[in-house]
């Protein structure tokens, strides 16, 4: 996740817009006469700045960095699609580390294109792989533990990319030319890559596809790691497994069963949601002035203290995924629209960015929560899938957010009104979902119609 949050935030920095001024001894004709007129005023290189005709991304010319990150975010989106079912059908391991092999090949294009053109589509195929692989990692580190553990790792999972876009700001601190940056932020990616081989097939994916005696293997190997003696192991056949003539589930399984079908309406919105306010208040209330890495490490380090509370909450009996999600939700909506109400002039304590800022804070937590319960909600067979879908319905989100602020000509409150709104929305949906706390995690659809899946265990029966 530290990789992907290089990957993901690489544009911030790389992207950044210096301060500058052109001569005004003649009025530059050509790309190539404005190189001679411009004098940039800070002490590091962007895309901005890169002396060749096809680059100095300023007037005109300025909209190409926001092009950039656009399509970074459309190839999220189709490998949000792509990547999901492809690991539920061929495995999560082959699938996690092609993604891995590519996200590392187009992030050295990018460090060393030759002009804007080959810059920008290196962006849309890292995004693409990137956003595939990060979604099928998350899945293949919950399918390694226990599901007492999922909230855990889940968190930990989430916390490490906040903490990712802090190292990020370090890199950029003490690596100022931006082909060098992108060098160095992207070489983690060999290293993980190698270190990925090492790891095992999913053994609840194993499971799934009848492959019991592979998912056997993948157990003793990590009760071994874990310093237990050798285990007598024998698993029952998985309910769902395939028969020879019978199609692997896909998408179209989440529209055919009317469970499954009004769930991932429902989570589509909030995942949507999450994406849309978390991305809005940091466009309206993380604008912070003053030195850029800063602004840029604290808006992932802003994010740390809601995962210690996610894990806190989540795990009780009183609260649960549903109950605490709801409410996350729902006060980063009051926080939002309670904005409104504050004079901009007021002292820290009761200022507007302030109030904005803890949102953010509740919507991050959220966006954790909404991680973890999703793939809870989902069976083994269809859980990439349905965490798929529900990815390409945030990155609809993170592309609307920034649009938002334009709003202010209205009013300065409508912005964080429409937030408000949003946020208040999905958290009163979250309350038709189910509860999953110390519930079976479901392996097959057939699973979902089993009694043992609509209600609490009791632990003293088993």
């Amino acid at each position: 996740k530290v990789y992907v949050a290089c990957q993901s935030m690489l544009i911030v920095l790389v992207g950044a817009v210096p301060e500058y001024h052109i001569d005004q001894e003649g009025i530059p004709t050509s790309r190539a006469e404005l190189g001679k007129h411009i004098h940039f005023a800070d002490n590091f290189t962007s895309i901005v700045t890169e002396a060749s005709t096809s680059w100095y991304l300023i007037e005109q010319e300025a909209y190409k960095v926001s092009l950039a990150s656009s399509l970074f975010f459309a190839g999220l989106l189709i490998g949000n699609i792509t990547f999901g079912p492809l690991s539920d059908k061929l495995g999560r391991k082959p699938v996690y580390i092609s993604g891995l092999f590519f996200d590392v090949v187009f992030g050295y294009v990018t460090a060393l294109a030759p002009n804007y053109d080959a810059f920008a589509v290196s962006r849309f195929f890292v995004g693409i792989v990137n956003g595939g692989m990060a979604l099928v990692s998350f899945v293949l580190t919950q399918e390694y533990v226990g599901k007492s553990f999922w909230s855990f790792t889940g968190s930990l999972t989430n916390l490490t990319f906040a903490v990712g876009i802090a190292v990020y700001a370090l890199l950029g601190y003490c690596v100022r030319e931006w082909r060098y940056l992108a060098l160095v932020s992207n070489t983690p990616g060999v290293i993980f890559l190698l270190l990925s081989f090492m790891l095992p097939e999913s053994p609840r994916w194993l499971y799934s596809q009848g492959k019991t005696a592979e998912a056997e293997d993948v157990l003793q190997y990590i009760a071994l790691g874990n310093g237990k003696e050798r285990l007598n192991l024998k698993l029952k056949p998985s309910a769902g497994t395939l028969r020879k003539d019978e199609s692997a589930p896909g998408i179209l399984n989440l529209v055919k069963h009317p469970v499954l079908r009004w769930q991932t309406i429902i989570l589509m919105y909030i995942w949507y949601v999450c994406s849309f306010v978390y991305y809005g208040l940091t466009l309206n209330a993380g604008e912070l002035r003053g030195n850029l890495y800063l602004n840029v490490a604290l808006s992932g380090l802003v994010e740390v203290p809601a995962f210690p509370l996610c894990m806190f909450l989540i795990e009780k009996s009183w609260s649960g995924r549903r109950k605490t999600m709801a409410c996350f939700l729902i006060f980063a909506g009051f926080a939002c629209i309670f904005t409104m109400f504050l004079p901009t002039n007021a002292g820290l304590l009761l200022s507007p960015t302030l109030l904005a800022l803890c949102g953010k804070m509740m919507v991050s937590a959220a966006f954790n929560i909404v991680y973890i319960y999703t793939s809870e909600l989902y069976p083994t067979v269809l859980r990439n899938a349905g965490l798929g879908v529900c990815s390409m319905s945030c990155r609809f989100g993170g592309i609307l957010a920034p649009f938002v602020p334009s709003m202010k000509s209205l009013s300065p409150s409508v912005p964080f009104v429409v937030f408000g709104i949003s946020g208040l929305s999905a958290g009163f949906l979250t309350l038709l979902l189910p509860e999953t706390l110390n519930k079976p995690i479901a392996e097959s659809i057939e699973d979902l119609q089993s009694p043992k899946y609509q209600v609490l265990k009791n632990e003293e029966a088993e």
